[in-house]
């Protein structure tokens, strides 16, 4: 037992995000552990429930009031510990896929859209104000751009030197440094140093503030959070890749 969990721990990603380290890809481990070695049970398959689950919590939030939405909020973190438990079993059987990969990172964008999109029409039918409707558009937006303006950077770098995504290609498994065997010192130092992630405002981050809000029925203030974090995020790594391409810029592109 205590071999098999210290095996699936190593899946754990390096840069998981910060709800996801200490909360969800842990479940995410356990759950693993009781479906990891069945044939029938595979990482695509996850993902596809895992988009589901999300449609579900979107759903659930559409049709609002206070049942609907903590059952939406159980959803959300259901669909995020699938979310993480598909990479997980990919990387334990060593049949990670280019493909599973691509339609993995598709169904994460799509379903931050759905659920921020939700959340505004739900905010609007509880205050008849359009202001949560923009907020949410806005933070979807900009959250939106920091995923393309990696995209361009990338095609960008790629097209002067080919050899650039392999070259920034890193490994994601976990170098252990906390979990079965390490003791409670060990693990205490790694939940506090997993913190300052909270600042980045990413898909973890969301995961925690939707749902609290939705629990604690907060939409409006939860999404002005979003984006302001958003707008923020946006703007300052669309400067920073572009400030890399530029300090780049003296060799040449090849067409």
């Amino acid at each position: 037992m205590t071999d098999k969990l210290t095996r699936l721990w190593a899946t754990k990603t390096k840069n998981d995000e910060w709800w996801s380290s200490f909360v969800t890809a842990p479940l995410a481990i356990v759950a693993n552990y009781g479906v990891v070695d069945l044939p029938w049970v595979t990482p695509n398959r996850i993902t596809a429930a895992s988009f589901l689950v999300a449609i579900a919590a979107t759903i659930g939030i559409l049709i609002g009031g206070t049942g609907w939405f903590i059952t939406a909020a159980i959803l959300i973190h259901a669909s995020h510990i699938l979310d993480c438990m598909d990479g997980q079993m990919a990387r334990y059987r060593k049949v990670s896929s280019l493909v599973g990969s691509y339609y993995d990172r598709v169904t994460d964008q799509v379903q931050v859209s759905l659920w921020f999109g939700a959340a505004g029409y739900a905010a609007y039918a509880q205050s008849l104000s359009v202001v949560p409707v923009f907020l949410a558009m806005i933070g979807i937006a900009f959250y939106g751009l920091r995923g393309y303006v990696k995209y361009v950077a990338m095609q960008i770098e790629s097209a002067r030197d080919p050899g650039y995504p392999a070259s920034m290609s890193k490994s994601g498994r976990a170098e252990p440094t906390a979990g079965l065997g390490f003791g409670l010192r060990a693990n205490i130092k790694w939940f506090l140093k997993e913190q300052p992630k909270a600042l980045k405002s990413d898909e973890g981050v969301f995961i925690f503030i939707l749902s609290a809000a939705l629990v604690f029925d907060q939409l409006t203030p939860m999404l002005w959070i979003f984006a302001i974090s958003q707008i923020y995020w946006g703007i300052y790594w669309s400067v920073r890749r572009g400030m890399n391409i530029a300090a780049d810029r003296q060799l040449p592109i090849q067409k």
